[in-house]
């Protein structure tokens, strides 16, 4: 019976310097890495970093977080960020956020609440972090920005994963429900009866094709670019208006898109007379628009419904015969 409580003894003592080891070496890893940013040019501050969860787990939580890029002049700050992870997978971490966070660029400042916000991320065992796969799941947001906007969510959710035997390319899934957007000209379009005051659901599947691994040079030194999106349904439903669209664009490194996406609009006379009593489409050439849009409806079948594609040449766009001008370019800063 001695030898038996002296080998549990020595292997809990064992157990228990594994766990001191291991705790310091994620302390020492998460604080050399913001100290790494600070010599960078980064803003890197933080109070404290504490791991507990003896003994099974190592959870630590850093406190007073602020970090900026100055490449692009993203910033974030939060009380405390945490990241948790049993002692025996390396490679799977939770990341727990605050209730309250901000998050700043050179434009704007936005506070963003949240009742409930983790994400589960599994890395590639190795030393450069390439990301696997990430589930990310946030409730009740709230959203308020410094330039007068304010919005809420009750849910939204993210999914990627690396995608099977394509080198740099992501599977993403997106979805979010009950999008309340705030600003003056949505709450009058509500307050007149055009539009319900929340957006019902925004769903995302797609595969997007990057010129670089998402790892921690990703972070560290530039985002990677897109390369190529494949858009394999968006669907969106805000009170009558019901869009959908798919297709395949390639992206210079400019970020011009060449390809088309197909979009069908149901109820798309009332989506143009929204755009123009939210002022986003002048009265003066509504009409011309609705002649088109009528004529591209005939084609598709059904007059309240459009079957057309977007067509992308190098930056320009044109929505089937009617041209649209210059398309935003899609830039990862």
């Amino acid at each position: 019976m001695r030898l038996l409580l002296l080998i549990v003894a020595g292997l809990a003592l064992a157990w228990s310097g594994y766990w001191m080891a291991g705790a310091r070496g994620v302390e020492r890893g998460l604080t050399g890495w913001l100290d790494d940013r600070a010599a960078a040019g980064w803003v890197a501050n933080y109070a404290g970093v504490e791991t507990r969860g003896y003994p099974n787990r190592f959870d630590t939580t850093v406190t007073a977080l602020e970090l900026a890029d100055p490449a692009t002049g993203v910033a974030w700050s939060a009380p405390f960020f945490q990241i948790l992870r049993l002692s025996y997978e390396p490679y799977h971490l939770i990341a727990v956020w605050p209730e309250t966070q901000t998050i700043a660029s050179p434009h704007q400042r936005v506070t963003v609440g949240t009742g409930r916000a983790r994400a589960s991320l599994v890395f590639v065992p190795g030393t450069d972090h390439a990301l696997d796969r990430l589930t990310a799941v946030f409730e009740d947001v709230a959203l308020a920005s410094n330039a007068g906007w304010t919005a809420t969510l009750d849910e939204a959710r993210l999914a990627t994963r690396q995608t099977a035997a394509v080198r740099n390319s992501v599977d993403v899934g997106f979805e979010a429900i009950a999008l309340e957007p705030g600003g003056t000209t949505l709450a009058r379009l509500a307050d007149a009866g055009l539009l319900p005051g929340t957006f019902e659901r925004l769903k995302i599947d797609a595969r997007l094709d990057f010129d670089a691994p998402w790892d921690a040079r990703a972070v560290e030194a530039r985002r990677p670019a897109i390369t190529a999106i494949e858009l394999e349904l968006l669907q969106a439903k805000w009170g009558k208006l019901d869009l959908w669209m798919a297709g395949e664009v390639t992206l210079d490194a400019e970020g011009r898109a060449t390809g088309s996406i197909t979009v069908k609009a149901r109820n798309w006379r009332e989506m143009l007379a929204l755009g123009v009593a939210a002022g986003w489409i002048p009265e003066s050439i509504a009409p011309t628009l609705e002649s088109g849009l009528e004529i591209l409806a005939s084609l598709s079948g059904s007059p309240r419904t459009l079957d057309a594609p977007l067509d992308f040449d190098r930056g320009k766009v044109s929505f089937g015969p009617i041209p649209l001008g210059e398309a935003p370019r899609i830039r990862l800063r």
